[in-house]
């Protein structure tokens, strides 16, 4: 058990070490150390979590590792103390093992930033680390949001990396204060479970003494507060729009936290907390339906974009909505598989637009590119790898979590699976797009981009890679029954956390028709996609309705007029008249009072006795008409 405890801890404690190391020493540092420090620390972290995976499948590690009483007041009792179950670890090795790629990637990537800057990159990288392995760790709410508001801290600092751009630095303010809308939910349903059961440690609160003392009325408050929070830190809607804006960051970063790891902490939390969110249908069926229109109105705008990242992005909001609906279904298992392959998938995309924004010497507009698998073989291979996965054909690790999240769906309703898939059809079209067209045909760039275009060096390429490799076999971990008894390695690891999502009610010969039927609908779009754009070539300004979906729906417009712009002005009210004539003319007039009293009391001072004399007789005559008739 003492092994145990000085394991646990240093999972998370690591990050921050790098964090303070890098951040402190900035200024003496040299890249090289920064990169090592910053790396070194994230490959610590994964170790350990790899130690502590095969610990918990072996069954020999307590679930809640205690450390001290972090609140102690009366009743109430908050410990520090971490959750280490199988969800947990699942999160560990993919937080710390995409991270340490996507950490070895920015040092190459990032090689061009002075020592100063460099160093306050990784140590916001590491600290983001720390916070996202802090909010799945955390045995308690607090703890995670603890965590939760510490990644929503870095992403806030990472989008606005450079700062002297005033347009990143709004790109950062918007996530920032868009997830503090799902963070006060949040924050709510921590203080209504406190009121209620007396504490927030997961154990007392999914136990059933506590759950019965909850009424329908506050399981299905509880759990929708927890879900606006979700729909905040996971781009839901109508929390989404700063995801897309966020790719202001660089690009690793886009990788790192847009696409790996903290939009899904909302997925995480719903994971963790499924026993409250089953006993209430009506938070499920919202779950449900907010997922399936974000993850088709998300497709829609993707295919329009010619943001190289902003399309990568959109297809993130689309593909957490997957997973929101897999949430809705009941399908926790098949929400968290996809989270896992997600990540494989979404990071090598993000890493490999990266490399060719390198290539390109920062261009990001795809029309301006084309050709590339000439020169960036590496990189075109490794892409498409990641274009089919997210596809999801068979074999690679998208097919699998992508057929159980349409078969979860097809069980709730097929209307609803018909809406899905459609979904599925849109992303293989709108990836396959983007492939075609940044990789096929021939390039548009300029002449001085197309004679520096080059493939990236190793420390690029290799975790693209990795990836790539992950990408094709990670799905294996989750083979339907179908195919194989037992095939399922995924769910039956996660059921002692997350009970098996009931029993399938269509037969193998059904499940067959329409793993074929989306398989041959998707192979039907990547062709239309090749057909249609593998010798694309730029035309005039979009219309009519691609004109909409190009500016996405003018939901960002919609907001401006029906949020922001009345803020603003509400904000110029308070500072023009509020501010300027109320507070400011009630301190003001005080001054200009006493200043008036001042001198017309000044004018007593004649300095004739006669005066004196007259008011002291007048004063005692007021004080005895006083005493005498007007006092009781």
């Amino acid at each position: 058990m003492k092994n145990t405890l000085d394991i646990v801890y240093l999972i998370p404690l690591l990050p921050l070490l790098g964090f303070l190391i890098n951040g402190l020493g900035r200024k003496h540092l040299s890249k090289s150390l920064i990169g090592i420090i910053g790396s070194g620390v994230i490959l610590a972290s994964f170790a350990l979590s790899i130690w502590v995976f095969m610990q918990v499948k072996g069954g020999n590690i307590p679930p809640d590792v205690h450390y001290f009483d972090f609140i102690n007041i009366g009743a109430l009792k908050i410990p520090f103390a971490f959750k280490i179950d199988q969800l947990s670890t699942l999160f560990l090795l993919v937080i710390t093992g995409v991270g340490f790629l996507i950490h070895v990637y920015s040092v190459s990537y990032m090689h061009e930033e002075k020592a100063e800057h460099f160093g306050r990159y990784f140590s916001y990288l590491n600290l983001f680390v720390f916070s996202m392995l802090l909010l799945v760790m955390g045995a308690n709410f607090v703890i995670m949001f603890i965590g939760w508001e510490g990644v929503g801290l870095c992403s806030y600092l990472l989008i606005g990396y450079w700062f002297k751009n005033q347009e990143y630095n709004k790109a950062a303010n918007k996530a920032f204060i868009m997830n503090r809308i799902g963070d006060l939910a949040f924050l709510i349903a921590i203080f209504w479970l406190i009121n209620k059961l007396g504490t927030v440690s997961f154990s007392e609160v999914f136990s059933p003494a506590n759950l019965s003392k909850l009424s329908p009325t506050d399981i299905t408050v509880i759990t929708l507060l927890l879900f606006i929070g979700a729909t905040g830190k996971s781009a839901q809607i109508p929390l989404y729009t700063w995801l897309p804006d966020a790719m202001a960051g660089p690009t690793p970063v886009s990788a790192l936290i847009h696409a790996a790891t903290m939009v899904t902490a909302g997925i995480y939390m719903i994971a963790r907390c499924h026993v409250l969110y089953s006993m209430s249908h009506l938070t499920m069926d919202i779950v449900t339906y907010i997922g399936l229109a974000t993850a088709l109105l998300a497709a829609t705008i993707a295919l329009k974009q010619n943001d190289i990242k902003k399309v990568l992005a959109y297809s993130t909001v689309s593909q957490l909505g997957f997973m929101f609906l897999a949430l809705g279904c009941g399908a926790y298992a098949a929400a968290v598989f996809h989270v896992m392959t997600h990540a494989f998938f979404k990071a090598l995309l993000f890493l490999g637009s990266g490399s060719v924004i390198h290539a390109m010497g920062g261009e990001q507009d795809i029309r301006n590119m084309g050709g590339l698998n000439k020169k960036m073989r590496i990189t075109f291979i490794t892409f498409l790898i990641g274009c089919i996965a997210i596809a999801g054909i068979p074999p690679f690790s998208g097919f699998f979590s992508k057929d159980a999240i349409l078969l979860s769906a097809f069980v709730q309703s097929p209307l609803l699976y018909s809406i899905v898939l459609f979904a599925a059809l849109l992303t293989a079209f709108y990836m396959f797009r983007l492939f075609f067209i940044v990789f096929t045909g021939s390039f548009r760039g300029t002449h001085e981009q197309e004679h520096h275009l080059h493939e990236s060096p190793a420390a690029i390429t290799i975790p693209l890679i990795i990836l790539a490799i992950l990408s094709v076999i990670g799905g294996f971990v989750g083979i339907p029954e179908v195919f194989a008894d037992g095939g399922d390695k995924i769910s039956s690891f996660l059921s002692p956390v997350i009970a098996a999502h009931g029993e399938h009610t269509v037969s193998h010969s059904a499940e067959y028709m329409l793993m074929g039927l989306s398989t041959a609908l998707v192979v039907i779009m990547i062709i239309f996609a090749w057909i249609k754009f593998r010798n694309y070539q730029r035309t005039g300004a979009e219309g009519g309705f691609g004109k909409v979906l190009e500016n996405k729906w003018y939901v960002d417009e919609l907001y401006d007029k029906v949020f922001v712009n009345p803020l603003h002005r509400f904000g110029g009210f308070l500072k023009s008249v509020i501010e300027n004539k109320v507070v400011d003319g009630l301190v003001n007039g005080v001054g200009r009072a006493v200043n008036y009293g001042s001198r017309q009391l000044r004018l007593l001072q004649s300095g004739q006795t006669g005066s004196y004399v007259l008011l002291m007789v007048l004063s005692m005559v007021l004080i005895f008409a006083v005493q005498f008739f007007l006092r009781k």
